[in-house]
């Protein structure tokens, strides 16, 4: 149980002492990225989608 417990030690000691945080304004920069980035690929996306759903349309309308 002792290396159950140290594994959690370790754990809390390396998030709270080691590791280097964001700040507030650079993680709401970087979220302000990551949210135009996927809006811009939802949207190329969606055109393509788009553009194939018309080009299937137009090639299975001439075999009827």
């Amino acid at each position: 149980m002792s290396k159950f417990t140290k594994v959690f030690e370790n754990s809390y000691n390396e998030l709270m002492h080691k590791v280097t945080w964001p700040s507030w304004p650079a993680l709401q920069q970087s979220t302000i990225v990551v949210l135009i980035g996927f809006l811009i690929i939802t949207l190329i996306l969606f055109a393509m989608d788009g553009a194939a759903e018309f080009i299937f349309e137009m090639f299975y309308g001439f075999f009827k």
